[in-house]
């Protein structure tokens, strides 16, 4: 989840089910479906867990609503779980996420607006949809609310992007500003959205074009002339064009990433239809055990990405560098070693030759522009970087420790204190803090806390939404010298923020010093890097200084055995080439909790089923204390 300024709230989530009760064309190109339903509001699930009613007070909130696969009869669904739910993994579920267009909590209705385009199971259920049809969604996961620090909106989107865009026109205060650009495919598309005296709405018209291969919201930013103030931008549709347009936003504009909420909502591609009904795609064909194992043991590709991310290939030919010679000059690489490369990758489709020696990125091309991507491929990615270890993984097989130093000539200790390498690192944990800290602040975990400590990472957006929530309450961030002078800049700094700064505090210590005097102390996820005999010290000394009824709350992940999962697997192992550790089972955690003197007298649940430990020093009686010392 990127950096935002907007102010996040995450929602539990529940699988519910609701029915068609309305059906109504807005034009020729977009069907609106209302669904209601008891399980609009609150019910409980069929394995017993309570769900609260549905809620959606954000303008862009989308829903992931399950369909039926084509070739089959009923639709793959989510399990409900408690607060969250798993989506089984085989056979999948066939889900696609849509924008809340009207929520009315009175009638208990929510409308959909579906634009009629392509091929697609969602398109193709919306125009067969007959009153009283079934359907079950989840979501909205989280919402976000209107940047309070903007003076002006700018908003751009296709016909993708015009069911939010529509709902945000709806629910603006009367002397709100905007510049608003919508791109539909012809004028019978053009809808009739709320007027109000200081937005600009433009409509920019296709004529025949295919939807994604117009710049025609590009150009109508680009050549806009703004008004005074801070903007903040909105922009949603086609993901290389919206690419383009945060591109020239930030490069041009010089606009902050945060004052920025961009979204792909879809990608041009070409979909084969299933020989039986032309308005379903054809499920994708099964493979071979063969051609699974082969797919398991290439290695080319993933290094071939990586260098190709490495030089900067997808975003110079997204930028119209794409001849050989010119993308030679502008990555720093030799001519013909080049060539070969961008042969290969035209080989596994990620570029296309569009004449001699002159390329363009293809469908599955454009994630060489994805910032995500870029940051998890790139060696010097705050992800990227991380992994490098992996190629020495036999050797950490074989001893049980680290050979990320044999690979890279560094620890990655020696990494992480490289300030530049550390806020990028920083940065991208902050991103994802919203979704992690607004459950927690909610929840009656900091309940009575006057004074808490906390060793995470992302501590800083942490420390801003706890107290946020809770006003009279007090926050010491504990961490190393490049992670102090990172998390100073992420804390509330504007005016109305300052008595929340105030009380907030960050000190340069390590986890293996005694945590400052506190009611209680946060550990979020600090002690996957550390040995289990350095871990449990670490949680000592965050609990030495606690009184009677202090408390540690402890969240960690851990590797789950009985439900085994590729990523998580990953990440265990990308962990013990790092650190020589890995990812905890939870009786690996408990033991290192036992080490430390603390025992476990709760655990907690927030957010998306995020496991929260609530630990206390463990009281021994006299017998139980000779008995240890012996």
């Amino acid at each position: 989840m990127p950096k935002t300024s907007r102010e996040v709230s995450v929602h539990p989530l529940s699988l519910r089910c609701a029915e068609v009760s309305r059906i109504v064309d807005v034009t020729p190109g977009m069907r609106r479906i209302t669904l209601n339903g008891p399980q609009l509001g609150a019910f409980e699930s069929d394995n017993g867990f309570p769900q609260p009613g549905f809620v959606s007070p954000g303008f862009d909130d989308d829903i992931r609503l399950f369909f039926t696969a084509p070739g089959e009869t009923e639709p793959v669904l989510p399990i409900q779980c408690d607060g969250y739910t798993e989506r089984p993994k085989d056979p999948a579920a066939t889900g696609r996420v849509y924008s809340v267009r009207h929520w009315d909590p009175d009638r208990g209705e929510i409308d959909i607006d579906f634009v009629k385009h392509g091929t697609g199971v969602a398109t193709t259920w919306a125009y067969r949809a007959q009153i009283g049809d079934s359907i079950h969604f989840v979501g909205p996961r989280l919402s976000r609310a209107l940047p309070a620090s903007a003076d002006w909106l700018l908003v751009a989107g296709d016909d993708t992007a015009l069911p939010a865009i529509g709902r945000l026109l709806e629910e603006l205060g009367e002397d709100s500003r905007a510049k608003v650009f919508i791109e539909i495919a012809e004028d019978a598309h053009r809808q009739h959205l709320r007027e109000l005296p200081s937005v600009e709405i433009t409509w920019l018209l296709r004529d025949g074009a295919p939807a994604g291969s117009t710049p025609l919201l590009l150009d109508a930013v680009r050549s806009s002339r703004w008004p005074e103030g801070h903007a903040f931008a909105w922009v949603a549709g086609e993901q290389s064009i919206v690419r383009d347009i945060r591109r020239h936003l930030v490069e041009d504009r010089g606009m902050a990433k945060e004052d920025i909420e961009f979204t792909g909502y879809w990608r041009r591609s070409e979909v084969v239809a299933l020989p039986s009904d032309e308005a379903l795609p054809d499920p994708e064909r099964t493979t071979t055990v063969f051609e699974r194992f082969h797919d398991l043991v290439e290695l080319i590709p993933p290094i071939a990405i990586r260098v190709a991310v490495e030089l900067g290939i997808g975003d110079l030919i997204s930028r119209g560098i794409a001849d050989v010679p010119s993308l030679a000059a502008s990555s720093g690489s030799d001519e013909r070693a080049l060539g070969k490369l961008l042969r290969y990758l035209q080989t596994i489709d990620l570029l296309s030759e569009t004449e001699a020696n002159r390329y363009r990125l293809t469908e599955v091309g454009e994630f060489l522009t994805n910032d995500f991507w870029i940051d998890a491929l790139s060696p010097m990615g705050a992800l990227g970087r991380q992994s490098l270890g992996i190629i020495g993984l036999a050797e950490s097989v074989r001893t049980g420790t680290a050979s990320y130093s044999s690979v890279t000539g560094m620890e990655f200790a020696e990494v992480r204190n490289e300030q530049d390498y550390e806020d990028r690192l920083l940065e991208r944990v902050a991103g994802f803090q919203p979704a992690l800290a607004a459950p927690i602040a909610g929840s009656d975990l900091l309940d009575g806390v006057e004074h808490l400590v906390i060793h995470s990472g992302g501590a800083g957006a942490q420390a801003r939404e706890f107290t946020a929530a809770n006003p009279e309450l007090r926050v010491t961030i504990c961490a190393l010298p490049a992670q102090a002078n990172w998390l100073e800049r992420d804390l509330p700094v504007s005016i109305p923020a300052e008595s929340q700064r105030a009380r907030i505090d960050v000190v340069v210590q390590s986890p293996f010093e005694p945590s400052p005097t506190a009611d209680a102390v946060f550990i979020i996820r600090a002690l996957g890097a550390l040995p289990d005999a350095d871990a449990a010290h670490a949680l000592r000394q965050a609990a030495v200084n606690l009184g009677d009824s202090g408390r540690v709350y402890l969240l960690e992940d851990t590797f789950d055995l009985e439900d085994l999962d590729e990523h998580d697997a990953e990440a265990d192992l990308l962990a013990l080439t790092r650190h020589g550790s890995g990812l905890r089972t939870e009786v690996e955690l408990a033991a290192v909790i036992a080490h430390a003197g603390l025992q476990k007298i709760a655990t907690h649940t927030v957010g998306w089923g995020t496991t929260i430990i609530e630990l206390t020093p463990k009281r021994y009686t006299d017998t139980e204390e000779e008995r240890n010392n012996l």
